[in-house]
């Protein structure tokens, strides 16, 4: 589990740092959704992946997508063979990450102990940008990194 103490995205930084990954850090103004975020970073809604914590028969997961689509839970459903999908509210999840600002949640599963489902359209990029625990700060780094690093189960999510 991640320390209180660490700002946001410290803990993430230190973890890519300890397993030797390049990535790039991006300052933005603050922004609260996925398409504000691209804009203000000038990056294609595509390339920024957004974390959707959903809750998957009760057990909570994190869902990543381009910031340009939805999640399906339908299609969470049929890819995880669960009986019930459902989108998390903020007031369920927002003290499963203690060091980040509510809804900027990185990708990063492992840190939290809960499993990670990627949209396959993330696997067709080569690098992926994701909140770093704030709502001013984007982490950028090669896609095939996050996929070594986190073990995300790549499903059709929308």
């Amino acid at each position: 589990m991640m320390e209180v103490n660490l700002m946001p995205s410290q803990q993430l930084k230190s973890f890519l740092d300890s397993n030797h990954v390049k990535y790039k850090t991006i300052t933005h103004s603050p922004q609260y959704t996925a398409q504000e975020i691209a804009a203000s970073a000038h990056i294609p809604g595509k390339h920024l992946a957004k974390t959707v914590i959903v809750k998957v028969d009760g057990e909570f997961a994190m869902a990543v997508l381009p910031a340009s689509l939805h999640v399906s839970l339908t299609r969470l459903k049929e890819a995880t063979g669960a009986d019930n999908a459902e989108i998390a509210s903020e007031q369920e999840f927002g003290e499963l990450f203690p060091d980040c600002e509510v809804g900027a949640m990185p990708p990063f599963g492992n840190l939290y102990d809960m499993p990670v489902f990627a949209a396959e359209q993330l696997i067709e990029d080569e690098e992926i940008a994701f909140s770093a625990g704030s709502h001013t700060e984007l982490v950028q780094l090669a896609y095939r990194d996050f996929d070594k690093l986190v073990h995300p189960k790549v499903i059709a999510l929308s």
